[in-house]
C-alpha cells in the first residue's frame, strides 16, 4: 500500500491534519473504542479507561462532541443523567480505529523492544 503524500499534507491548515490533531491524540481514540459496544454514562467510561482523569475524560468528550463523532444526551433526572454516544461519523472511523489497534496489538512486542534497545543505545534520554 502507497501513501499519496503532498506538500500540503504537512501544513498548518491542512485538513488532514486538523482532523488527526484530535484523532491522533493520546486518549480520544481509546474513548471512540470505548464507546464502540454501546452508548455510556461518564462513570462508566472513567472506569473502562482506568487511567484517564476526570478532568481529561471531560475535555476529550467536549472534543470530540466538538467535532461531531460523538453524542451527548441530557436526561431530566435528579440528578440530571448524561449518556454519551457515538454519532454515525464517529461509528464511521472505528474501523480504522480497530485496524490501529489490530497492528498495535501485533507490532507491541517489536515496539517494546525497540525502546529497550534505544534506551540502551542512548542512556538516560526521555
Amino acid at each position: 500500500m502507497t501513501l499519496h503524500r503532498s506538500h500540503a499534507s504537512y501544513a498548518a491548515d491542512c485538513p488532514v491534519r486538523d482532523v488527526l490533531d484530535r484523532l491522533g491524540d493520546r486518549w480520544s481514540t481509546l474513548v471512540l473504542q470505548a464507546l464502540a459496544d454501546d452508548k455510556q454514562r461518564f462513570a462508566e467510561l472513567s472506569r473502562r479507561i482506568d487511567d484517564i482523569s476526570k478532568r481529561m475524560l471531560a475535555k476529550t468528550l467536549r472534543g470530540l462532541e466538538e467535532d461531531g463523532l460523538v453524542r451527548r444526551t441530557v436526561y431530566p433526572s435528579k440528578p440530571p443523567s448524561v449518556e454519551y454516544a457515538l454519532t454515525e461519523l464517529g461509528l464511521s472511523f472505528l474501523p480504522h480505529i480497530e485496524g490501529l489497534v489490530a497492528w498495535a496489538s501485533k507490532h507491541h512486542e517489536a515496539v517494546r523492544a525497540a525502546r529497550k534497545a534505544y534506551a540502551r543505545n542512548y542512556p538516560g534520554v526521555e
